[in-house]
C-alpha cells in the first residue's frame, strides 16, 4: 500500500500540467473607462477611425505600444468604403508618432491624424467620433422596457456592472421566456483590451430566444467574419463590419421572426434575422437553419433575450423589446 505521501505525488503526477499554467498565467488588462485606460499607457489615445472625402482607415491598439492601420479606399466601412481590398500596416509607438510603411504606403499617425501618401497619392486625415443614429432611441408606447438603469428585475442574474454605473452586465437571461416574433434595440459597451486577440477580446451575444446568438465582440477594424461582430455566430457573417472602437456606445437593432412549425410538431420554416449594427444593415433577413453555439433546441415555443457572459465586462444599457 502507497505512503499518503507517495500517493498525493502519485496524483498530481496525473493532473495535466495545463492546469496549473492556466493559474498562473497572467491575466490580460482590461480597462473600462477611457481615463483607467489612459492611466496605463498612451495606446487608447492613438486608436480610432480616420477618414477624408476619399480614405478611411482603422487604427486598432495592438498593446504594448504597438497598432495596425487599415485603409479603406473610398471611405470608412458603411460610410463609403468600395469594398476593394484593405491595405493593412503595422506600427510602433516612438515618442509621439507612430510610422507605418508598406510598399508604397507610408504614413504618420498622431491622436488626431493620419498623414502620408499611397498608391494614389497624398492624403491628410483626421479623427471622426461616429455615433450610431439610434443610439438613444426611445421606446415606442407597444414596447417592453426590459432595462433603462432603473433595476435589473427583468433579468435572472441580473445585476449592475463591477462599476456600479447603472449598466446592466453581460451574463443574464429574461425572466420573460415567450417571445416569438419582436423588434429588440440593444445599445452595448465593450471594453478596451489592447493584448486580447481573437474570442478573447470582449467576448459577449445577444440570443433571440436564448437559441440564436447574435456575435458581439471587440472586431473594431477586423474582417468580419462569421465568429466577429454582427455574425448570426459561427453561421453568417455580417455584410460589412460596423463594429465601433472599444469604450464607444454602439446598437443593434434587430427584427426576429421565430421559426415556424407545423400541427406535427416538424419545423416549416427557419428563423430569419435582420440586424442593424450602429444604424446600418448588416444582416437583410438572414436565414438562421439551426440553432448556434450554446442554444437551446429548437421547438414552438418562445424563447428569452439572453445577454450572453463570456468572461469579458461587457456592458448593456437601453434595451427594449416590442413583441409582434
Amino acid at each position: 500500500m502507497k505512503s499518503p505521501v507517495l500517493f498525493l505525488l502519485s496524483a498530481l503526477a496525473l493532473i495535466s500540467p495545463s492546469v496549473f499554467a492556466e493559474e498562473t498565467k497572467p491575466k490580460i488588462p482590461t480597462y473600462l473607462t477611457v481615463e483607467d485606460a489612459r492611466k496605463a499607457g498612451r495606446d487608447i489615445d492613438f486608436q480610432g477611425e480616420f477618414a477624408s472625402a476619399s480614405l478611411g482607415v482603422q487604427v486598432i491598439a495592438l498593446g504594448n505600444d504597438t497598432f495596425r492601420a487599415v485603409v479603406h479606399r473610398g471611405g470608412l466601412p458603411g460610410a463609403g468604403w468600395d469594398k476593394s481590398e484593405k491595405v493593412e500596416m503595422e506600427g510602433t509607438l516612438k515618442g509621439d508618432t507612430v510610422e507605418f510603411s508598406l510598399g508604397a504606403w507610408k504614413a504618420v499617425l498622431k491622436p488626431e491624424s493620419f498623414v502620408g501618401e499611397g498608391d494614389t497619392g497624398k492624403f491628410s486625415l483626421s479623427k471622426v467620433h461616429r455615433e450610431s443614429p439610434t443610439l438613444g432611441a426611445k421606446p415606442s408606447s407597444d414596447a417592453v422596457v426590459l432595462f433603462d438603469g432603473t433595476d435589473c428585475d427583468a433579468f435572472v442574474g441580473g445585476h449592475f456592472d463591477e462599476l456600479n454605473r447603472n449598466l446592466l452586465a453581460s451574463g443574464s437571461k429574461t425572466k420573460r421566456a415567450d417571445f416569438k416574433d419582436y423588434s429588440l434595440h440593444v445599445e452595448f459597451l465593450l471594453p478596451f483590451k489592447p493584448l486580447g486577440r481573437g474570442q478573447d477580446r470582449a467576448n459577449s451575444g445577444v440570443y433571440m430566444q436564448d437559441r440564436y446568438e447574435i456575435q458581439v465582440l471587440d472586431s473594431f477594424g477586423l474582417k468580419g467574419v462569421a465568429n466577429e461582430c454582427g455574425a448570426v455566430y459561427s453561421k453568417t457573417p455580417p455584410s460589412v463590419n460596423m463594429c465601433f472602437p472599444p469604450l464607444q456606445w454602439q446598437t443593434y437593432d434587430i427584427d426576429f421572426v421565430a421559426a415556424k412549425f407545423g400541427g406535427d410538431g416538424q419545423k416549416t420554416s427557419n428563423a430569419i434575422v435582420t440586424v442593424k449594427h450602429n444604424g446600418v444593415l448588416i444582416q437583410d433577413k438572414t436565414d438562421i437553419p439551426s440553432p448556434t453555439g450554446g442554444g437551446k433546441k429548437e421547438d414552438p415555443s418562445g424563447g428569452a433575450i439572453q445577454l450572453q457572459g463570456h468572461g469579458n465586462p461587457v456592458c448593456y444599457r437601453n434595451v427594449w423589446i416590442v413583441p409582434r
